[in-house]
């Protein structure tokens, strides 16, 4: 034990000699330069790395297996992140299809005189079968024709009735089909 005190008391006297400048007894200068006392600070602190990492190796040894152990469920953790951002993920796809469509010319409405005859139609029924047939509802015809809405609910009973059909829809595709409304 007296031997590192009397270690570290030369440390810290070689620390005073550099700022003395005593001479030695043969005359020499006892100066320590700065460059062997950085030359001594590095070399200790590259000792106590090769410790350190000596200490680190053999940490690493003893539990070597707790550390892949780790490390593989680090990696599973972070695939398993990335497996479910990509399953979650929305995934649209825009697909522009250009295609020639070919539109017969369909020839000028003519009216079936014929079969408006032989549904005995009057003018006014005419008229809201028109309304009808464009998609309007029984306010909106009411206000066309500027009658009541009762009045048009009697109109459209009498038209489901001379058509033999039973709801707007089928008015509307057996009047196109009979060619009595465009």
């Amino acid at each position: 034990m007296a031997y590192f005190s009397g270690l570290w008391a030369k440390n810290i006297n070689a620390l005073s000699w550099v700022k003395t400048n005593s001479t030695t007894a043969s005359g020499q200068s006892g100066q320590i330069g700065f460059s062997s006392l950085w030359a001594y600070g590095i070399t200790m602190a590259g000792l106590l790395l090769l410790l350190k990492w000596l200490e680190w190796r053999f940490v690493i040894i003893d539990h070597s297996i707790a550390i892949y152990i780790g490390l593989i469920a680090l990696f599973f953790t972070f695939f398993g992140i990335w497996v479910a951002k990509q399953l979650l993920e929305v995934k649209t796809q825009t697909i522009v299809v250009e295609k020639e469509i070919y539109v017969p010319v369909t020839p000028e409405f003519v009216l079936n005189e014929i079969e408006l005859k032989k549904l005995n139609l009057t003018s006014r029924e005419w008229d809201v079968l028109q309304l009808i047939t464009q998609g309007k509802s029984n306010t909106e015809i009411a206000s066309d024709l500027y009658l009541s809405t009762s009045t048009i609910k009697t109109h459209v009973s009498n038209i489901l009735s001379k058509l033999e059909v039973k709801s707007r829809a089928q008015v509307m595709e057996k009047a196109k089909r009979l060619k009595i409304t465009p």
